[in-house]
């Protein structure tokens, strides 16, 4: 029987030979078939961009774990490999992104003016941007919260900022917030332009969203910490041109792809997860 059962496997091992050979015109090993380049409607912003073979990416240069500038001089962080995930599915090698940086003042004026394709820039979805701008997602719910000094203890929540001169961003949901909630706002381009004042006394306090301070903190470890709960929610999305559903609707469908095949969990971990925990995406709004 176990003669039997080794010529049988043998004779397997031999027809798949033959096979092969066959398959491969001759040669000695078989060719892999490349991957089919992805196609798509004539006219669309997807076409456009995919048989351009490039895209234009705003996202922010100063935002650990985010999108922060690297050695090579490319972004680095959780928005980036989002942008990347979006390339890709349009058949757009990392090397073909064009990176421009985008502070939160200029968002709204990059995508209206055509110097971006999309914004992957911790962008949180308003109406107030909605009448401008498009956005698929959200592809992540963050909350404003506050950096103080490593060594204050006054500061413990948003009820403790009222009256007290507090950094944001000029054009940021975080610096409207603080203005509502009666703090004296004291405002700047970027969040790293706050860590000084901060420092300095200047400011008693940075708010913006959490997982933005969270970056900062680990960024500069020993000098600030987050304190309070977050007291607000920020639902990130990806900025594009106004009315441009067929984009849109595109996108968000990258990135269910992206939540269910694990890659949306692998750029989490390799960037911002190294400080924060992994928690599931929300659902995306196809309004």
């Amino acid at each position: 029987m176990k003669r039997m059962r080794i010529a049988l496997v043998a004779g397997a091992a031999a027809s798949a030979l033959v096979l092969a050979g066959c398959a491969g015109g001759g040669g000695d090993t078989a060719e892999e078939t490349p991957s089919a380049a992805p196609t798509f409607e004539a006219g669309t912003r997807m076409a456009e961009l995919s048989e351009a073979g490039k895209i234009t990416v705003g996202t922010k240069f100063d935002q650990p774990l985010f999108g922060l500038k690297g050695p090579s001089g490319d972004p680095e962080g959780f928005d980036v490999e989002i942008a990347k995930i979006i390339a890709s599915e349009l058949g757009i090698d990392e090397e073909n992104i064009e990176w421009t940086e985008t502070v939160s003042a200029n968002r709204e004026p990059f995508i209206e003016n055509g110097q971006v394709d999309i914004v992957v820039a911790t962008y949180t979805i308003n109406d107030k941007r909605k009448e401008v701008v498009s956005f698929a997602g959200p592809y992540y719910m963050a909350g404003q919260s506050i950096l103080t000094l490593a060594d204050n203890d006054d500061i413990e929540s948003e009820e403790d900022l009222v009256g007290q001169p507090v950094c944001s961003v000029t054009g940021s949901t975080p610096a409207a917030n603080l203005k509502e909630l009666g703090a004296e706002v004291i405002e700047t381009d970027t969040y790293s332009n706050c860590l000084e004042p901060l420092r300095s006394g200047q400011v008693v306090a940075v708010s913006t969203d959490n997982v933005i301070l969270a970056g900062l903190a680990a960024q500069n470890e020993g000098e600030f910490k987050v304190v309070g709960k977050p007291f607000t929610e920020e639902p990130y999305g990806i900025g594009l041109a106004k009315d441009d559903t067929d984009f849109r609707m595109w996108i968000n469908d990258v990135l269910e792809k992206a939540y269910e095949d694990g890659r949306y969990e692998e750029a989490w971990e390799s960037t911002a997860g190294a400080v924060l925990p992994y928690v599931d995406p929300p659902a995306v709004d196809r309004y």
